[in-house]
């Protein structure tokens, strides 16, 4: 008959002691924050000038695309 592990062996054997969560800093946080507000600056610039490109042009199509594409930058972020 095998020996059954008990709760308190099976953990010591896990070495819990030195596990270590995964924590993200404050600061790690932070940089995402403006690199993400960084590319959606950008983003929405590039879709400005797409748009004012396509009323220039008279495009309507592309001028439906641009629009489009800026309308959901926006719908995501809200």
């Amino acid at each position: 008959m095998k020996k059954r592990k008990t709760y308190s062996e099976i953990m010591k054997s896990r070495d819990t002691k030195n596990f270590k969560a995964p924590r993200e800093s404050v600061l790690d946080i932070y940089i995402q924050m403006i690199i993400d507000e960084s590319l959606f600056k950008r983003r929405k610039e590039l879709l400005e000038t797409r748009v004012n490109e396509a009323i220039d042009s008279k495009n309507e199509g592309l001028f439906m695309e641009a629009s489009a594409e800026y309308r959901k930058l926006f719908n995501k972020t809200s």
